[in-house]
């Protein structure tokens, strides 16, 4: 598998496969899982060759970070990069009060209270270590200070400002110190990732479903101040929740709720083209953010091992150079988009 190395500040830096693995589905996201299938899905991104894992305490109230932990064991530390997230703290609760009920299944009663302070970040961090149950965590993100989790501007600024105040420099003290190699946010939306990275020294953003085939508004500003600071993209939601992959069937799921009319159209439209071209839409899904140079890896994640072979295979996938000039040319890709 294709390898991309970045080192933004000269320490090393950090060598990413070019796809990943994110392990929310492993924190039985939607369905439950058992250890035994998790850690066959875990063994087949494996054998695929896929030596990213970005994991964090949510996924599965910590479900996610033990699974990791059995699947790590006996790996060599310098095979693998391996990042997670701070900004909750994972609280034992009654059966009936814990966070994500309908959307996490057979997990740790556990109770998400959003902490982005100093103490909290390295509580959070600390904790991370002994589920994981590794010596070395490379990346560390400030988790979901964004509209998409707080429900209002004022309340994503109300947490970004605690974080800037205070956590923000646990993380950097860590990077100074040699705990990480580098710190940055996950966050669901480019605005916000923006709004960090003109306020701090962020090395990584992990950005979800917003740089696709289906949105590329992050080239308005984000991505380009990104290019100017070196800073890395982990694109997470390839597919955009689903839709990307499924096509326009009915119940396909954008941004994690069905798609409305006008996001089915658009993907019908874009789809056809694919096909114009021989390329089946996932083909074309998947490798377009690829081919923005600060995105250093890509992690549509997955349930079962068919899902990390699929995704490996269609990676490989040729796109001839003509489909993006048609999409392009057809009102579907913004004109500056990269596609070579």
């Amino acid at each position: 598998m294709k390898t991309k190395h970045w080192d933004r500040i000269g320490n090393g830096g950090l060598t990413f496969t070019e796809l990943g693995f994110g392990t929310a589905p492993l924190g039985n996201l939607y369905r439950a899982l058992t250890d035994e299938d998790a850690q066959a899905t875990l063994d087949a991104a494996w054998d695929a060759g896929i030596r990213y894992y970005d994991t964090a305490p949510l996924y599965g109230l910590g479900l996610s970070e033990t699974r990791l932990n059995q699947f790590l064991r006996g790996k060599k530390r310098d095979e693998y990069v391996l990042s997670t997230k701070a900004g909750r703290l994972m609280q034992v609760c009654p059966p009936e009060q814990r966070t994500g009920i309908g959307k996490f299944f057979d997990t740790p009663s556990r109770r998400e209270v959003f902490d982005y302070s100093y103490d909290g970040v390295m509580r959070s961090f600390e904790a991370s270590f002994e589920r994981l149950g590794v010596d070395r965590i490379d990346i560390l993100f400030v988790h979901d200070v964004d509209v998409f989790t707080h429900g209002s501007k004022e309340a994503s600024d109300a947490r970004i400002n605690q974080f800037m105040r205070s956590g923000y420099y646990a993380m950097l003290a860590l990077r100074d110190q040699g705990a990480i190699k580098a710190f940055g946010g996950g966050i669901n939306e480019w605005q916000v990732a923006q709004a960090l990275a003109e306020r701090g020294d962020f090395d990584l953003f992990l950005l979800a479903g917003r740089y696709t085939l289906l949105e590329q508004e992050a080239l308005q500003s984000f991505l380009p101040l990104c290019e100017k600071r070196g800073i890395g993209i982990v694109l997470g939601g390839p597919y955009n929740s689903g839709i990307l992959a499924t096509g326009p069937k009915p119940g396909s799921f954008y941004n994690y709720s069905p798609a409305p009319q006008d996001i089915l159209d658009r993907v019908a439209r874009i789809e056809a083209v694919c096909k114009h071209h021989g390329v089946s839409l996932i083909e074309a899904a998947l490798r377009f953010p690829s081919l923005h140079p600060s995105v250093v890896s890509l992690i549509p994640g997955g349930q079962k091992p068919s899902e990390v072979e699929s995704n490996h295979k269609i990676l490989a996938a040729h796109i001839p150079a003509e489909l993006w000039r048609d999409l392009k040319s057809e009102g579907l890709m913004r004109e500056d988009a990269l596609t070579t």
